[in-house]
């Protein structure tokens, strides 16, 4: 076998359908930002020439940058098109498993940053906010995929590869190094703004769809999380992935040992949601699409009902004895039900749910029973035990209403008839007739207030709806979840509007919360250059970061406030700084005023009125003065020794600040267990919060704020208990102090323990194997 060469000189090479699908992404975002970079820089240069704001010096500096950008329009899209490349093979190099060993000498490499480029990075943060919040739907969407695509239960915003935070970078860097005079550095930045950089929107609309059209997670993200928050996923991805590719296995085996005669397809995929026909025409809900093409598939359970049709037709009898049957006037008693009683509909049988032992009586074991000797193969009976060990857990589970428990008793025939013609059913966490069970078993942990509730009402309809169905026709249980998913939903609905008041109060305190937080990193960003002085550095922290708070807080609804605030910022840093000729302080006394006045205004707005604020303008008062007074005539050698001063305590102060931070104790990685399974928690989820006494307190999680901040958690009684914030959340998850109580479906946790336990015909398929 031939080595391959690792050099990056050869052409590139794909070596997986994954990696050509991933080369195929970097060409279209290339392409799509390479076609814009023409208009993109003619917008700058124009930008850039016509600026009016700042000191003669800066606006002459901004009219040469510009020029040199309108003259080299081509060598600047060139640049730009090639860093940006670089840029995104560098993102998805970081995402291959073989970047991980490699962490340590990553975090050596981050001590050795200068802290320039640190201000850098953050700077471009702050400037790719605005990009985030425009594309934030494309973006989960493209997570969503991409994470499909590398095999990664998540890939938060700051991996993913087409975030805009990497087009701006690679923007500023073919910008610098297009004009490499310090004096043009900072010019592109305060312009990277939408409407003036390239659009995104199309770009990323584009990689999506080249992901559907390729089948990596077709649908939009909202798709996903409401079929991520309706099964409930598990706390630790990896864990339970494993667990469903094990359990997919396990029954593998197990039906290719019943019976590996019969033509049973065992090629079923990992993962149960991967629906076994592609080409269906799925239409609502995670049920979507139980009728597809006729494929060999759809031939071969055509074949299977024809073949189990007189079992099928001795089902579809009892199913009349035992089931209501809505609107028709079938009695309900008989042999199998053991003489409940006759009724017109499900609500008559509900009447005998209170009666003793009326909830328990349990089907599926009798007709395995009773049944003639030789009418079922042994694939037969094997799915009838399985069936008996998913009903039994589901009958045992005190955590379910007894008036739920009673109603998915009457789904044991036809889910059985189900079962028998499509073994999917055991597969697929999306067949129908499991979906049912699953969803009624979820809605059980919660207690409703009776017959009278509406979504009680519901789950009496889907269960009656099956319950009429005679004929083994498994559309009927995909029209029943529809109905009750389409119920649950507009149950959420009003539940939401039922704490909407709680949670008004959450998004604004995430607003608040994130606005403070871009506030903090605008004053860090500034103060951390040690170039301002303490009175002014003091004022930023302490007042300022309340004032750019309030301004960030605001900018959806005043647009303009955070532009404002921050330039007042900017002057009042630059207003403290030696001026050493006659034109700055000249315009250092013309701009007093307006400066002033600006800050007294947004110091009235946070309500700062005691003796501090006089205080503190008396010092910037003797500031100015001291900076207006200074001599004016100084040698060259005064001039350089008061800027060496100066740059000495820019230093002190500098790494003054750089000992504080490494002094406090470092944050935990973000991507620890803890914040993945905080991350993988769905609406519909339910909780066990450890208390004081040792007891344990179970809540439904009933909101997730936006931006995955704030948490809102209910009781059974669908009251709202508590909220949390997502940093305390992630703290329960580290100190164990909370668990899911249940992260599968009720189904796969039955036949998980059943196939563990070794519960299922395992002496009666032995029998026959010693008697061979």
């Amino acid at each position: 076998m031939m080595a391959t060469s690792t050099t990056t000189v050869a052409p590139k090479k794909t070596v997986s359908p994954r990696h050509a699908l991933l080369e195929e992404l970097i060409g279209i975002a290339v392409k799509q930002a390479g076609d814009q970079f023409p208009d993109f820089a003619n917008r700058l240069a124009a930008a850039l020439i016509d600026a009016t704001q700042g000191d003669p010096a800066q606006m002459q500096q901004r009219i040469k940058a510009g020029n040199l950008l309108h003259h080299g329009n081509a060598a600047f899209q060139h640049l730009a098109t090639a860093t940006l490349e670089k840029s995104l093979r560098k993102e998805i190099a970081l995402l291959s498993p073989a970047a991980k060993p490699k962490a340590a000498k990553k975090t050596e490499a981050l001590s050795l940053v200068p802290y320039e480029e640190m201000d850098t990075k953050v700077a471009l943060g702050s400037v790719s906010k605005p990009f985030e919040t425009l594309y934030a739907d494309a973006l989960q969407t493209l997570n969503v995929r991409l994470a499909f695509l590398l095999d990664r239960d998540i890939l938060r915003g700051n991996q993913n590869p087409f975030r805009p935070e990497v087009f701006l970078s690679a923007v500023q860097q073919a910008w610098l190094d297009f004009d490499p005079s310090p004096e043009s550095a900072g010019l592109l930045q305060p312009l990277l703004k939408p409407g003036m950089f390239i659009e995104l929107g199309p770009m990323l609309e584009a990689l999506n769809l080249t992901l559907q059209r390729k089948g990596v997670l077709p649908g939009s993200v909202d798709g996903y999380k409401s079929r991520k928050a309706d099964r409930a996923s598990p706390a630790a991805p990896p864990r339970v992935r494993a667990n469903q590719a094990v359990l997919a296995q396990q029954l593998r085996q197990f039906f290719g040992a019943a019976e590996p005669q019969e033509d049973i397809d065992l090629t079923i995929p990992d993962l149960p949601n991967v629906p076994m026909a592609p080409d269906s025409a799925w239409t609502q809900g995670a049920a979507q699409g139980f009728h597809g093409a006729m494929h060999n598939e759809s031939a071969q359970r055509l074949s299977q009902v024809a073949a189990k049709r007189p079992l099928l037709g001795y089902l579809a009898q009892l199913q009349k004895k035992s089931v209501p049957t809505g609107l028709a006037p079938a009695g309900v008693g008989g042999a199998v039900a053991g003489g409940v009683g006759s009724g017109g509909g499900l609500s008559d049988m509900l009447h005998g749910f209170g009666e003793p032992g009326a909830g328990n009586v349990f089907y599926l074991p009798a007709i395995k029973q009773n049944l003639p000797q030789g009418s079922l193969s042994r694939t037969d009976e094997s799915t009838i035990d399985l069936l008996s060990a998913i009903f039994e857990t589901v009958f045992r589970d005190q955590n379910i209403s007894q008036e739920i428990r009673d109603l998915i008793r009457f789904l044991q025939i036809p889910v059985l008839k189900a079962a028998l013609v499509d073994k999917n059913f055991f597969f697929q966490e999306a067949h129908p007739a499991r979906r049912l069970i699953d969803l009624l078993s979820r809605m059980g942990w919660e207690q409703r207030k009776g017959p009278d509730d509406p979504l009680f009402q519901a789950m009496q309809r889907s269960v009656d709806r099956v319950g009429r169905d005679y004929d083994h026709e498994l559309s009927v249980f995909t029209e029943a979840v529809n109905e009750l998913e389409a119920s649950i939903k507009a149950e959420e609905a009003a539940a939401a509007t039922a704490i909407a008041e709680p949670i008004a109060a959450a998004l604004k305190q995430e607003r608040m919360a994130e606005a403070s937080k871009s506030a903090k990193n605008a004053v860090a960003l500034r103060i951390g250059t040690g170039e301002v002085i303490a009175v002014v550095e003091a004022f930023l922290e302490n007042k300022w970061v309340s004032v750019l708070t309030i301004a960030y807080s605001v900018e959806q609804d005043k647009p303009g406030a955070v532009e404002n605030a921050t330039r007042t910022m900017d002057d009042l840093i630059w207003s403290v700084k030696p001026k050493l000729n006659a034109d700055d302080r000249k315009q250092l006394i013309a701009k007093l005023p307006g400066l002033l006045s600006t800050l007294n205004k947004w110091l009235d707005v946070i309500k700062w009125q005691d003796a501090d604020r006089l205080q503190f303008f008396a010092e910037l008062a003797e500031c100015h003065a001291s900076i207006v007074r200074a001599p004016l005539e100084l040698s060259p050698e005064r001039q350089v020794e008061i800027a060496m001063e100066a740059a000495q305590r820019a230093t002190e102060r500098r790494l003054e600040l750089q000992a504080k931070a490494a002094a406090e104790p470092p944050p935990p990685p973000p991507d620890d267990d803890a914040a993945i399974e905080v991350d993988s928690l769905a609406r519909g989820m339910w909780l066990g919060f450890t208390q004081e006494d040792g007891s344990q307190r179970k809540v439904k999680l009933a909101w997730i704020s936006p931006l995955r901040t704030l948490y809102i958690f209910s009781t059974a009684a669908r009251q709202e208990a508590f909220s949390m914030s997502g940093e305390q959340l992630v703290k329960h998850f580290r100190e164990n102090t909370v668990q899911l109580i249940r992260a599968d479906g009720v189904v796969s946790v039955a036949l998980s323990q059943a196939l563990e336990q070794g519960a299922v015909n395992d002496e009666a398929m032995d029998e026959a194997e010693t008697a061979a």
